[in-house]
């Protein structure tokens, strides 16, 4: 039994030593006169910002003269801390993180959409699965999130609100990436784990734990969330996106070229672009991942005005804010541009 948890953990480790090669894949070669954009990520092997990794790996960004030079970072808080001391340029990750991180007095702006649902999950570890009956049931476990502040913290505590819990009654555990996740929930450190895909798809195949509630696709965001919302996206500086408008054009430029790319790619030109040694040995496992989360992705990268008044409901029940205000809108609206979109949308049509 141990040499079997040994093995599975590294082949888990492998895809996730593989997926970060992907992105490495990317920065190969360089744009002899293109400018290069630091970007900032949080676990890069999460299927979160597969767009971005499509738009490098297919060289849409490199064709818009950009190259990326992509910088991995443990947790979501060490990336902004990052993006603040100009090390890095852009971020990609959640827009939950833009709106608190402004209401902490920063000024940053979500230019463009890779995901309209947070392709989050919650499993309950197969030892506590007897007990639960119904998400009141969460008061008793010890739930596991990457980190405190994290989309996925956010969205562990939205569904236990739902559930009628009390802050005061929620046991969050911080579990960090998704190896050292897998590994607390199956040494028992914790009860149940809310993270993201591939590493939830992945003990669901290993039968460690049963899931009980997704945000993985539109469906599902739309019986948690009431809506798709805006999830996974690229966001800057204010100040960087007014001073390098050609840098995040062209990098808008390319990901929305992905996102159209993936509307109509099959599982063999998915398979072609991303490294075999991607795939775990197991071309199914990577595939069904895949179609779990894919109608979660934009297809246009435009922020519309339904899926950012989810995103914003979704952040006031986590907060236990009364109702929206004025100001909380001139906050929302000051979150995010189509401005680079729009270029781009218009060039297609022209």
């Amino acid at each position: 039994m141990g040499g079997a948890v040994r093995q599975t953990r590294r082949q888990f480790a492998g895809f996730c030593t593989s997926a970060g090669m992907m992105s490495a894949i990317g920065t190969c070669a360089a744009v002899p006169e293109g400018a290069k954009l630091r970007v900032g990520v949080s676990m890069r092997h999460s299927m979160v910002h597969l767009p971005l990794l499509l738009a490098d790996q297919l060289g849409y960004i490199r064709q818009a003269g950009v190259a990326l030079d992509w910088n991995d970072f443990d947790a979501g808080s060490l990336a902004h801390q990052a993006l603040q001391s100009g090390q890095i340029d852009i971020m990609s990750g959640a827009f939950e993180q833009v709106l608190d991180w402004n209401e902490q007095g920063h000024k940053l702006q979500a230019f463009v959409v890779q995901s309209r649902t947070p392709q989050i999950s919650l499993g309950i570890g197969l030892r506590q699965l007897p007990s639960f009956h119904s998400m009141a049931d969460l008061r008793r476990f010890r739930i596991g999130v990457s980190t405190l502040g994290s989309a996925s913290h956010s969205m562990a505590m939205v569904w236990c609100l739902q559930a009628g819990l009390n802050p005061s009654e929620i046991h969050i555990v911080e579990v960090g990436n998704m190896i050292s996740a897998m590994e607390a929930l199956r040494a028992g450190t914790v009860d149940a784990l809310c993270h993201m895909d591939p590493l939830m798809s992945w003990l669901e195949l290993k039968r460690d734990l049963r899931v009980v509630a997704d945000t993985r696709t539109v469906q599902s965001a739309q019986m948690w969330l009431g809506g798709a919302a805006v999830s996974s996206c690229l966001f800057a500086k204010s100040e960087f996106l007014a001073h390098k408008p050609e840098l995040i054009q062209g990098v808008t430029d390319g990901v929305v070229r992905a996102l159209r790319w993936l509307l109509t790619a099959g599982p063999t030109d998915v398979l072609k672009t991303v490294p075999a040694s991607a795939w775990m040995g197991d071309r199914a496992f990577y595939l069904a991942t895949l179609d779990k989360v894919r109608d979660s992705f934009s297809p246009d990268g435009v922020f519309t005005d339904e899926m950012l008044q989810t995103a914003w409901r979704s952040r006031a029940i986590r907060l236990g804010l009364p109702r929206i205000h004025a100001t909380d809108r001139a906050a929302l609206l000051a979150a995010f541009t189509n401005s680079a979109v729009t270029k781009n949308r218009k060039r297609s049509l022209a």
